[in-house]
């Protein structure tokens, strides 16, 4: 099979053939049929993550099929539709992988492309409790960014404390705030859209946002407030003076949930007592909450705006991903 590796921490994606792997136990082996390219794949490029062997082959939005099953497997068969996501805690030392927060975890085992390959391959092994079933009326490709893009931000919106009419606004419309928008719409919120720029209007107004304010020429908090103050604001931006510009246009109790990775952020703790408001940190989830998310897309139409590449240009399109030149998410394909 092809595989692109990674053979040293910081070292090159390369193209290799490898032997096709076979199920141990508790496991399968899954024909790939598309993987995602994300930001966090730069933890395994990068030799970031404590315990990683390699080489390493990377990837945690991987959609494919079943093709062999390991011993002890009940509930799946070959020719099953599966997505992969972040997975791992079956060591059971502490848990928190199984949680969902695995840069908590304290011994890193089996998490797809850290500890054990991912879906930058043909084919790849994982164990069963990684595994999310995909919806039949779902592509490939429009199901692989779900797997960790997604389910960031629809597992985010849904555990906000946000209801059907409050104003939630999301910041940014690039890989993570377009599908934000997208989610949040069809949740029934009404969604504020900030991003740079008039000529992100439309766009924004397509995915189904209520308002969309230009933080280049208006003051995001002040809107916002005009607009009464919002329940939630997510926030997807890696760029700390976009966050904080807009912690200002919280609504009493409200919550600033920040899934993109930004460096410090400045807050007045005066404003976060009087308004009785909180800022909190999410990160993905785990594979029933990765088939909430393919089911909801599904049912609901929402969908990843996507630029495809072949797997035998995986390097070209991980450096189109990391210079953002990617307008939304980066796809690889197997076939």
């Amino acid at each position: 099979m092809r595989a692109v590796q990674v053979p040293r921490p910081g070292g090159p994606l390369e193209l290799v053939e490898r032997e096709i792997p076979e199920p141990g136990p508790g496991s399968v082996r899954v024909k790939v049929q598309a993987c995602g390219i994300c930001h966090s794949d730069s933890y395994t490029k990068g030799g970031l993550f404590p315990g990683m062997q390699y080489p390493r082959v990377p990837g945690h939005e991987v959609v494919g099929v079943v093709d062999a099953v390991g011993s002890g497997v009940a509930a799946w068969k070959a020719g099953d539709r599966v997505g992969i996501g972040w997975n791992g805690g079956y060591c059971g030392y502490c848990g928190n992988c199984r949680r969902g927060d695995f840069f908590a975890c304290q011994t890193a085992t089996h998490v797809t492309g850290i500890t054990s390959d991912g879906g930058y391959a043909d084919y790849l092994i994982a164990r069963t409790e990684a595994l999310a079933r995909v919806p039949d009326d779902l592509g490939a490709v429009d199901a692989a960014p779900l797997m960790c893009a997604g389910v960031t931000t629809f597992n985010c919106l849904r555990n906000s404390g946000a209801r059907g009419g409050d104003l939630v606004a999301v910041v940014g419309l690039g890989g993570l705030g377009h599908l934000g928008v997208q989610f949040a719409a069809k949740m029934g919120f009404r969604v504020a859209a900030i991003a740079r720029g008039q000529d992100k209007a439309p766009l924004a107004k397509t995915l189904g946002a209520w308002r969309y304010i230009d933080n280049q020429a208006q003051d995001p908090s002040a809107e916002l407030q005009h607009l009464g103050g919002a329940k939630v604001i997510l926030a997807t931006v890696t760029a700390a003076d976009a966050m904080e510009a807009v912690i200002g246009g919280l609504a009493v109790n409200g919550t600033m949930m920040l899934i993109g990775a930004a460096g410090p952020i400045s807050v007045s703790p005066v404003q976060l007592l009087r308004g009785r408001q909180s800022i909190k940190g999410w990160y993905s989830g785990i594979a029933s909450d990765s088939e909430d998310t393919l089911a909801f897309s599904a049912i609901s139409g929402v969908r990843s705006m996507n630029e495809i590449y072949p797997l035998e240009r995986a390097a070209e399109a991980y450096e189109r991903m990391m210079s953002g030149k990617a307008r939304f998410r980066v796809v690889l394909t197997t076939s």
